[in-house]
């Protein structure tokens, strides 16, 4: 929030440096291989604790940290538009819910969804069943570790019609994201659909990080509180994808230079969004 009389923050395009993909041609890796490749992140302090540290974040923090997010209807509502608001009956799972930042939004947006809800913080999952427009009738919110729980403990497989992933990969380190998929894909319909949004390599994050000398492994990061931020780029993000057995439907990695006036500070932002396709 700027100060009293202060000009507003202000978003605008700009011209951004191109940042190379990751070095290792990994587009025919297989997923065990691909693993192994980041096992050495798994072995550090933040990245074993990582659950601890969130957990941490959303019992500090409650659900006062983010902003609700109505990502679905502003990046892909055109894309669903017909296939989501026209028929009764679709379920959605979000892995990586937090405090419900953006079920509620989709809720209330789309009413007729049925929506599951996992996160691997307990105070996370608490906080979405304590929310005022909570309802087990179309929620079903559970405590879930998407790197090695078995999501179809709690929803039953080939049920789910859209997952969505946001600013979740990169809570993960880069070792256990293809688990991630792999757990996602027990629970997709075929033809089915994964939307995602996460952090770009070059994000004004990311460089802090860097000169704070935080870093774990390329592209990934320990902050200030203990949790952790994968900055991805689109080579990474689709291999990713693809060697787990998904189509890319769309990909694209969107830069905002955004100016806190009050304090005369300018922060370059890039995230990715795609779609990605059950085959």
């Amino acid at each position: 929030m700027h100060a009293a009389g202060a000009p507003p923050i202000t978003a605008s395009t700009s011209t951004w440096p191109v940042y190379s993909a990751p070095r290792v041609d990994r587009r025919y890796l297989s997923i065990r291989a691909w693993t192994s490749l980041y096992s050495d992140s798994e072995n550090h302090h933040y990245s074993r604790r990582s659950q601890q540290y969130w957990d941490k974040f959303y019992k500090l923090h409650k659900n006062k940290f983010f902003k609700d997010r109505h990502y679905l209807e502003k990046d892909w509502r055109s894309y669903f538009d017909d296939e989501i608001e026209s028929s009764h009956g679709k379920v959605v799972l979000e892995v990586g819910c937090g405090a419900g930042n953006t079920i509620f939004p989709l809720i209330a947006t789309f009413p007729n969804l049925y929506v599951h809800a996992c996160d691997f913080s307990p105070n996370a999952i608490t906080l979405v069943k304590s929310h005022a427009n909570f309802s087990a009738e179309k929620m079903n919110a559970f405590v879930c570790d998407a790197t090695k729980d078995d999501l179809c403990v709690n929803v039953m497989p080939s049920t789910v019609d859209v997952v969505t992933l946001i600013f979740t990969l990169s809570a993960v380190s880069p070792g256990k994201m293809a688990s991630i998929l792999e757990n996602c894909k027990k629970v997709l319909k075929p033809n089915a659909h994964i939307l995602l949004r996460d952090y770009a390599v070059g994000d004004s994050a990311q460089v802090k990080l860097h000169d704070r000398d935080q870093m774990i492994s390329e592209n990934f990061y320990f902050r200030g509180d203990g949790t952790c931020s994968f900055y991805f780029s689109e080579a990474f993000m689709a291999t990713l994808f693809q060697s787990a057995g998904f189509v890319i439907v769309d990909i694209n990695t969107y830069c905002k230079e955004i100016t806190n006036h009050s304090r005369n500070i300018t922060m370059q932002r890039r995230w990715i969004r795609a779609i990605f396709g059950r085959s």
